[in-house]
């Protein structure tokens, strides 16, 4: 069986960070994700899609992103239930983020573009600690790169 969800999109407002009880961070946003086709009068729909991050991640997610921010999040769909203060049963369908791709440009005043990998409460950001990226490859920012025919995967 397999349960995988990857999506780009903005999110819709500033992520929501919590603490539970026991002390794990947990954060909560909503991503509007366009539609690869457009409605009958032309124009482009987008989906908005709960999604939740944990631990680290989510410390990430709410430190590092906003409103409009651009992500990519990988991760699992998944449902719950709840009864509500009428005593109605509530159900919610939500993305469980496992890591997030922060897409908007260096320096462009929203969040770089450093990968955050979630699970048991650790960074992983491509390999390094900290932020400095000393072998970023894009570096250059914007300069002519010399690249050899031979280097190219194709």
């Amino acid at each position: 069986m397999l349960n995988r969800t990857v999506l780009v999109g903005r999110l819709t407002r500033d992520p929501e960070l919590r603490y539970t009880q026991s002390g794990q961070a947990v954060a909560s946003f909503t991503l509007a994700v366009n539609r690869t086709f457009t409605n009958q009068q032309g124009e482009r729909e987008a989906d908005f899609i709960n999604c939740v991050a944990w631990r680290k991640t989510g410390e990430n997610i709410a430190n590092h992103l906003k409103k409009g921010s651009m992500a990519g999040v990988d991760g699992r769909l998944q449902t719950r239930s709840y009864d509500d203060q009428s005593g109605r049963r509530v159900f919610v369908t939500e993305v469980n983020v496992e890591s997030v791709q922060f897409l908007d440009p260096k320096g462009g005043g929203q969040a770089d573009s450093r990968q955050q990998q979630g699970g048991a409460g650790r960074n992983q950001s491509s390999g390094q600690q900290g932020n400095s990226f000393p072998d970023d490859p894009f570096a250059n920012d914007g300069k002519p790169i010399d690249i050899n025919d031979d280097d190219l995967p194709f």
